[in-house]
């Protein structure tokens, strides 16, 4: 994997820096974004940093916290070429990761001529 970009806004911090331990203790290549504190931010700065990121190829994946997932989704959605989903536990994020993988590949042998 490339890289992860990671974020949240103040209601994530906490779930955030949990979430940064548990990439550090898989190896995994990760930049985080920001919040840095538990003060007040907006959320929709923190979810496009990640959205573009992501968008843009700078990294393969992207992780946003905040205290419902509602608000980051819908602003990481609103960024051209993004694709942001709500998942809450570990059996609902394999799943959807591996049907993006699974269309991506699709997409890709479609492209090169084999249908």
């Amino acid at each position: 994997m490339k890289k992860v970009l990671i974020a949240s806004d103040h209601a994530g911090f906490g779930g955030k820096e949990a979430i940064k331990k548990t990439l550090d203790e898989m190896g995994v290549n990760y930049e985080d974004l920001g919040t840095n504190s538990l003060d007040s931010v907006d959320y929709p700065d923190y979810a496009e940093r990640v959205a573009k990121g992501v968008a843009s190829g700078e990294a393969e994946r992207g992780i946003l916290v905040c205290g419902s997932g509602i608000g980051m989704e819908i602003a990481a959605n609103k960024v051209p070429g993004a694709r942001a989903a709500l998942e809450r536990r570990d059996r609902e994020t394999r799943p959807t990761t591996q049907r993006r993988e699974h269309r991506r590949r699709r997409r890709a042998h479609h492209a090169a001529g084999n249908h």
